[in-house]
């Protein structure tokens, strides 16, 4: 009794403390109907109007770094009231605007009450089109449909560039973009839904792709088939999008010059692709006589005028033009700081970024219709991203970096329960829905589809991917995998487990569900159910896997294994033995805290010591369930490489409802017998509460 009257007695004292400390919170306000050179204190203007909130949250900003900097410790909330907020520049914190531990800060919307913060401009004052050298250009059916804005008479000049992006290119701001109801148009472009391909090559400007194979040198450009670009009257600024050598290459390239006799485009430099190969997929865009189909715009960056076919009439639904560039919200060396509940849209950046730091939130937001990234975060320790919805970003969804990969000292980052959806409309490749990247990151419970390529890509140590599903992604490339790492030998203690991963895309080359590209290896892939996926659990001449407790259904096959790293051909000799080799030695791996973390890696040294080839080995594949195609081992691995344990194979494993998409095992399935271990799926996916 006396325990309990004192545990009693600490849980008063514990809820009374609470109680104290909501009491002291510090509010300040932020409405549509504010004035920056009030207080903040209070939720709507005084009865006089000589008070009230602020209208930014740039002005709530130096309102609570004036009261940190006077002494205020207390915990501080930013609460800004449902509105629409048209801004012109970021929101930028820094260290001197943290938390603490004791007294976080908080920007958050009204319980109930819609925030958007708009990196844009509403635009009006569309009308029917009468210049004459205008419609001439347009096709007889949209002529009607077409309607035009001045941008430069509304106060807008700045239209940015079209730039080359995509694979192998840096991250830069889009252009300006234009949102009808909320979603993205498509700028002028042809084919309106499909690619053509490259016809040809110039034949005597080609080399090897390192494969075999030839590819049309950059400058020499390439050959299309039809007569299509001879009804564009500009070439000025036209853009072509193309998977030029590779289906997981991509990137836009200006046009430099269009021969119609020869039929011969060639791109403006800097070169830096790979080159041009014959049957590879284009399509063009920013072509004015391209306008043909509702939903298609496009602007003329000389006289200011925005061209559009509205989906619907445009008095209906506002129409939105980017016009940000920088990230919407920063936060640098800032701690303790949470972003809640608001809609970050329609920039031509990123929504929001976080530069080192430690334990600051962004949870409970909607980020949509960004020209880059949905949030970045770069180094510090146990930021997390939860609970949003991300959809339409020009680049991926979640940015995570962080942690010392020498040290292997963990970042501690956590992306939960986000639901992420259509980005990577336009950069396409390696521009994941969730990127993690370094040491000791977690990626958990997340809703991933309609992607490009892949959903979750990771390089470095100790991470965690769990709980998420995923589906119909790499729906536009080939040769990816919905979670993807390659070519370092020292990724190692990174687990795969209890994702749900089905009806996945891929073209040409295909897709994977689980790749472990180019001989990475140490991974832990374990209790996951692939439905409808091409290639499975793929090892691409790797070692040290561990492939357990898998349900595999419909894949083709379930697991395929091979042995890149024994091949001859520069381009698998040299990935062995210059960069990956680099790549050890840059982590120190014959040294503590590797050798002792790691002692499997040891094993390299003799293949490292010649030059023999390096092969996988030491692959364990036990008890898995698989209905369907099981196992290809080939290029140049052998069938000792992997030991195969206690697998229920071509028995009916008993699932409770397969034609409902329901793997779980019945209580009398054969693979218990056999050491399987049940799977959770009740907890996999999304979660009602966040964490």
């Amino acid at each position: 009794m006396r325990q309990s009257l004192i545990l009693s007695v600490l849980v008063g004292i514990v809820i009374a403390a609470s109680r104290c400390m909501a009491a002291d919170a510090v509010t300040y306000y932020v409405a549509p109907n504010g004035n920056d050179t009030w207080s903040g204190k209070l939720p709507q203007p005084n009865g006089n109007a000589t008070d009230g909130p602020t209208a930014s949250l740039q002005r709530a900003r130096d309102l609570v770094r004036a009261a940190r900097q006077g002494g205020l410790t207390s915990p501080v909330n930013v609460v800004v009231a449902g509105g629409d907020y048209y801004v012109d520049h970021s929101l930028q914190l820094t260290a001197e605007d943290s938390g603490k531990p004791e007294s976080p800060v908080t920007y958050r919307a009204q319980a109930g009450q819609p925030v958007r913060l708009i990196g844009g401009r509403r635009i009006a004052g569309f009308k029917a089109i009468t210049d004459p050298a205008i419609l001439a250009r347009l096709a007889p059916a949209a002529r009607r449909q077409v309607l035009q804005a001045d941008l430069k008479s509304q106060g807008i000049a700045d239209f940015g560039q079209l730039t080359s992006r995509g694979f192998g290119r840096p991250i830069r701001p889009a252009a300006l973009e234009l949102f009808f109801r909320d979603q993205p148009m498509t700028l002028a472009r042809w084919p309106n839904d499909a690619f053509v391909k490259i016809a040809s090559i110039p034949q005597d400007q080609t080399e090897g792709d390192g494969h075999g194979g030839k590819l049309g040198k950059l400058p020499a450009g390439f050959h299309y088939d039809g007569d299509r670009p001879s009804t564009w009257r500009s070439l000025n600024d036209i853009h072509v999008h193309g998977y030029w050598a590779w289906d997981w290459a991509n990137s836009y390239e200006r046009i430099a010059s269009i021969d119609l006799q020869t039929r011969l485009i060639k791109t403006a430099p800097p070169h830096g692709l790979y080159g041009f190969r014959a049957g590879q997929r284009i399509y063009f865009l920013n072509i004015l006589e391209e306008l043909d189909s509702p939903g298609e715009w496009y602007l003329d960056r000389d006289t200011g005028l925005l061209y559009f076919w509205p989906p619907a009439p445009i008095e209906q639904a506002r129409v939105l033009v980017s016009l940000v560039h920088e990230p919407m919200i920063s936060l640098k060396g800032v701690s303790y700081v949470t972003i809640r509940g608001l809609t970050i849209e329609c920039s031509r950046g990123t929504g929001i970024e976080i530069s080192n730091g430690a334990n600051n939130t962004v949870a409970d937001c909607t980020l949509r219709n960004l020209g880059n990234y949905a949030v970045i975060v770069r180094g510090g320790s146990a930021h997390t991203v939860s609970s949003c919805e991300i959809s339409h970003t020009g680049d991926g969804g979640i940015d995570l970096s962080g942690g010392d990969r020498k040290a292997i000292t963990p970042a501690g980052h956590l992306a939960f329960n986000n639901h992420i959806h259509h980005v990577g409309r336009w950069s396409k490749c390696y521009v994941p829905a969730i990127h993690i990247n370094g040491v000791g990151i977690r990626a958990a419970n997340n809703l991933i589809h309609d992607h490009p390529h892949c959903a979750i890509l990771f390089g470095g140590n100790e991470h965690v991917i769990e709980l998420n599903e995923i589906h119909h992604v790499c729906l536009e490339t080939g040769d990816v995998g919905a979670i993807y790492a390659g070519r370092d030998y020292s990724y190692r203690g990174n687990v795969i487990k209890h994702n749900y991963i089905h009806d996945t895309g891929g073209v040409g080359m295909g897709s994977m569900g689980v790749y472990m590209d180019d001989c990475v290896s140490g991974t832990l892939i374990e209790g996951n159910v692939f439905h409808k996926v091409q290639r499975a659990v793929f090892l691409g001449g790797g070692r040290d896997f561990r492939v357990e407790n898998n349900v595999f259904v419909d894949c083709n096959p379930a697991v395929q294994l091979d042995g890149r790293g024994m091949d001859k051909s520069p381009v698998w000799h040299n990935m062995v033995y210059d960069y990956m080799k680099k790549r050890l030695e840059d982590v120190n791996w014959k040294q503590p805290p590797y050798r002792s973390r790691y002692p499997e890696m040891a094993t390299l040294e003799k293949y490292y010591e010649g030059d023999p080839g390096i092969p996988p080995e030491n692959i364990l594949v036990a008890r898995n369930v698989c209905v369907g195609k099981w196992l290809d081992i080939g290029w140049h691995a052998k069938k000792e490489a992997v030991e195969l344990k206690d697998n229920l194979v071509g028995a009916d494993p008993g699932f409770v409802d397969p034609g409902a998409g329901i793997f779980q095992l019945k209580e009398d399935s054969p693979a218990y017998g056999q050491g399987f271990q049940r799977i959770p799926f009740e907890r996999i996916g999304l979660l009602k509460t966040t964490q």
